[in-house]
């Protein structure tokens, strides 16, 4: 059994600095796919929430910029955005956004629309509808070309080769962006929220800022090459859920090597230590869960190293440990860390997206 070692460097902020959080969303609908939607009354309720309790929700370009300068923010931002560029965007979320003057981003696959286009159907938005969008400054970022997950390589390709092809498409992507809508962010969204630490490398050489899907607070020290965002579709739609989260303060996180590997065999990984600088929150207030495992037991070693030797195989598939802690000095909210992995079949084979 192979063990993975994590060092984390935790250091607390002052609490003038960034602590923003970022919504994913894909379908806004009643008739879409559970699993990626949240209805339009559903919906209606968390932009009530965001006004009713004097949430600062921001263009995308503002958190990012703010993290890039290193410059603080306004506490309690927030940013929308909406994966794939599904019609029910315009014609559900839209008109909700613009009832709340809220800003959003939409994170957009050039291949599928054009193949929308031209078999004449109306699941996507068109690049006359993008660029309506655009032009009322909506944000219209990159998801690649495709669809395709940036981390199963394919046409028995080296990783390397692998990278440069993809490449060439997520610079495609971001050319045909720019000529449809006049709008080149270098914002990309990992498709599934698929990663890996060659992949991160990738991200940052080709210039882009990229985005995830595990949760967690954004903060000055967020790693852009893979910014969290909160999954905030059915089942994760409630209000009772959704507040803490948003309301919830960044842990700076520093992975290195080995420790910031995000894809394992099942059965090949047996347990997390973790280095932590205690600061804002009680050790015996640490809670971690794993996915498919539950909440998993922490020991700790002196005041700054704890453990987690799971309590079962982490199951195959996307896995994520979610570390929360309340903070000491703002009750009621809570500091965030998740950690993503892709858990292989056994004999190494990707499961099923």
């Amino acid at each position: 059994m192979k063990s993975v070692f994590l060092v984390i460097s935790l250091y607390l902020f002052q609490f003038s600095s960034l602590a923003a959080v970022i919504l994913q969303y894909h379908h806004v609908s009643n008739t879409t796919p559970k699993s990626t939607s949240i209805t339009p009354a559903q919906f209606e309720v968390h932009l009530k929430y965001l006004q009713e309790h004097s949430f600062n929700v921001v263009p995308l370009s503002q958190i990012i910029d703010k993290i890039k300068n290193q410059q603080a923010l306004k506490d309690k931002t927030v940013a929308i955005t909406f994966d794939d560029a599904y019609i029910d965007v315009l014609t559900h979320a839209k008109p909700l956004l613009d009832q709340f003057n809220y800003p959003y981003t939409i994170y957009v696959n050039p291949a599928i629309i054009d193949r929308n286009e031209e078999r004449k159907k109306s699941h996507y938005l068109s690049w006359l509808q993008l660029k309506s969008l655009a032009d009322e400054e909506v944000i219209i970022a990159n998801h690649g070309f495709e669809h395709d997950s940036m981390t199963r390589i394919t046409d028995d390709l080296t990783q390397a080769e692998w990278l440069n092809k993809q490449t060439t498409l997520l610079l495609k992507a971001e050319n045909i962006i720019k000529e449809k809508t006049g709008q080149s962010w270098h914002y990309f969204a990992y498709p599934y929220g698929e990663y890996s630490p060659a992949v991160q490398a990738w991200a940052k050489k080709n210039n882009f800022i990229a985005f995830s899907q595990q949760s967690g607070a954004v903060g000055l020290h967020t790693d852009l090459t893979s910014v969290p965002r909160f999954p905030a579709s059915m089942p994760y739609d409630k209000i009772s859920g959704l507040r803490d989260k948003l309301n919830s303060l960044p842990f700076n996180i520093q992975l290195q090597d080995e420790q910031a590997e995000t894809i394992f065999e099942h059965k090949k990984t047996s347990n997390i230590s973790f280095n932590i600088e205690t600061d804002d929150f009680y050790k015996s207030g640490l809670n971690c869960y794993i996915s498919g495992l539950g909440k998993q037991k922490i020991e700790w070693q002196g005041d700054n190293s704890f453990t987690i030797n799971f309590s079962g195989d982490l199951p195959t598939g996307r896995v994520r440990c979610n570390c929360t802690a309340a903070s000491i000095s703002k009750p009621g909210r809570y500091y965030w860390y998740s950690k993503p992995w892709f858990i292989l079949k056994e004999g190494g084979q990707w499961y099923h997206l």
